[in-house]
């Protein structure tokens, strides 16, 4: 019998009888993993359990403590919930919209509107599937006999999403009698789903299922009305200009109608960004402190210059101040777990010297303004003085800016906290979502290849530490901004498909960023590729690509 020799992460090897299925050796390996055992890195490539072993490779098992090993988690829940659904309400729509307090927002579209016991007798009867481990099964069709599926089945949104599909063939799922499409990985059947809650969100519901660093336990609920209503505001004007999914969207660029699209998602920014700056004006004798916050790759530079140039239509002189500039120095910066110097920690920051610097200007006092020397790590002063005259607000971008503690000696009428982030608009399809995660990579993986000459491998290497930071500092304290920006541009991911794809494709099968390209390649493949041209240069994306008026490139 043909043997194969797979190499563990952990150090141990074994043989194994070719065709063996991963899930077959996890059963060995389980007792080693704190919580269950979702999919499997092979060779750097995520596989299913499903899948066989019949070659020689390296496997690392993966568990929802992995951003990868959620994803797939909730992908199968979600399949487990449409079942439900339509079992329970055999003609509704399920439809997954957005993320929120760490689980997913989606709406069941039926002749009544959606019930508490509604939501309550879907959740039973998806225990009950997770309870008889009903399997996943996956089967591989010609693109011709997917469509006629869909088509019969009513889901137009697949359709138009597969109309540019340029494969021949795709995968289906199956659970029970309901047939689906989803994109990436799945567990091998519903009983390796065990923890999940379903709560009534009206008018539609949150699927909460554990997080990465707490994958034994769910996510207390947290409400989020802010954020929810950003989402909601966003998704229905999307729908009103007849763009609300991938499908639709290549559609606009096939007719050669997405130039019209560009324009008004760029005109709705300018709107956006006027109207908080008339917000700020209309309290110009309170607000002196405009605070600005949100994670990587949300565009606050631009947006910030944006801000500016509105409020001095509305008569004001907006200042802008650097929170790097108030770094403790090096000697005093506090450290890690793994005794490295911890700079996203509100610690890092001289809060004492902030506050009363602050406070002091508020007071019509001049202050000598420091600059921090991140060379020799030092604070230093230069000369360098302020005193703000009539009109005049301080702009101040930083991570930590919801954050209370920052400003904790600052009269709260006296600041404007705004949270900006790319909250995505449209989904792939109905049962497939965009995460917003991604479309802040995408621009990431492009800025820092343009401007610090980092490779794709580095950047996707790097935002696993990048997005820790985030859950800890910045998406806490979203609820406390005054106001939130959405800073996602409807059309943005054909542009970002034609910077993005060739660093991710030079991205080998040896790194430990190949998983992530290969995935993100897939999903770039969904999009027909959309030229820049008419994109303004004053738009929050050329932060990203490039050929801003903001910048000196």
């Amino acid at each position: 019998m043909d043997k194969v020799k797979v190499e563990f992460n952990s150090g141990l090897s074994g043989e194994y009888a070719k065709g063996t299925r991963l899930k077959d050796i996890a059963k060995n390996y389980k007792v080693q993993y704190e919580t269950g055992i979702i999919a499997a890195k092979v060779n750097n490539e995520i596989l299913e359990l499903n899948d066989e072993l019949n070659e020689d490779c390296k496997v690392e098992f993966l568990t929802l403590a992995s951003y990868e090993a959620r994803r797939i988690y909730a992908r199968g829940l979600t399949f487990v919930l449409i079942r439900a659904a339509q079992e329970i309400f055999p003609d509704c729509k399920v439809s997954i919209e957005h993320s929120i307090n760490k689980g997913l927002y989606g709406e069941i579209h039926k002749d009544k509107e959606l019930s508490l016991e509604d939501v309550l007798a879907i959740e039973r009867r998806m225990q009950e599937i997770v309870e008889s481990d009903e399997p996943f099964e996956k089967s591989r069709i010609s693109m011709g006999e997917a469509i006629n599926l869909f088509k019969k089945s009513g889901q137009d949104d697949k359709v138009r999403l597969f109309k540019y599909w340029k494969q021949d063939h795709i995968n289906l799922y199956k659970c029970g009698w309901l047939y689906d499409y989803f994109y990436g990985r799945m567990v091998p059947s519903a009983g390796y789903l065990k923890k999940f809650e379903l709560k009534f969100y009206k008018p539609g519901f949150v699927l909460s299922y554990p997080e990465t660093y707490s994958p034994d336990e769910l996510p207390v609920y947290i409400e989020q009305k802010k954020l929810f209503n950003v989402f909601r505001e966003t998704e229905e004007w999307a729908k009103i200009i007849g763009v609300s999914d991938v499908g639709e969207l290549n559609e606009k660029e096939e007719s050669g109608d997405i130039e019209d699209i560009i324009r008004i998602a760029e005109a709705l920014h300018e709107k956006k960004i006027a109207n908080i700056a008339d917000m700020i004006a209309d309290f110009k004798d309170k607000i002196k402190i405009v605070l600005i916050a949100g994670p990587s790759s949300s565009g606050k530079t631009t947006f910030t210059k944006r801000l500016s140039i509105q409020l001095r239509v509305n008569g004001l002189k907006p200042y802008a101040i650097s929170l790097d500039d108030y770094f403790l120095n090096r000697e005093d910066t506090p450290k890690d777990e793994n005794g490295d110097y911890d700079f996203e920690t509100i610690y890092a920051l001289d809060l004492n010297l902030l506050n009363d610097h602050l406070q002091r200007l508020l007071n019509g006092e001049e202050i000598m303004i420091p600059t921090f020397n991140f060379i020799t790590g030092q604070r230093e002063y230069k000369g360098n003085t302020l005193k703000l005259t009539d009109g005049m607000i301080l702009l101040a971008e930083g991570i930590h800016g919801l954050n209370e503690m920052l400003t904790s000696k600052i009269n709260p009428e006296n600041k404007f906290k705004i949270y900006i982030s790319a909250l995505t608009q449209l989904n792939i399809d109905n049962h497939n979502r965009i995460p917003t995660t991604d479309v802040r990579i995408l621009r990431r993986i492009i800025r820092d290849n343009r401007t610090r000459g980092r490779d794709a491998e580095s950047t996707i290497l790097g935002w696993p530490s990048v997005r820790k930071g985030e859950d800890i500092n910045i998406f806490p304290f979203q609820e406390e901004a005054d106001i939130m920006f959405n800073s996602t541009l409807l059309y943005e991911m054909g542009v970002l498909k034609n910077y993005a794809e060739p660093l991710l494709k030079k991205i080998g099968k040896e790194s430990r960023a190949y998983s992530e390209a290969r995935r993100l390649l897939k999903f770039l493949e969904y999009f027909l590729p959309v030229d820049d041209t008419n994109v303004p240069n004053n738009s929050i994306i050329r932060e990203f690509t490039g050929k801003s008026s903001f910048y000196n490139e």
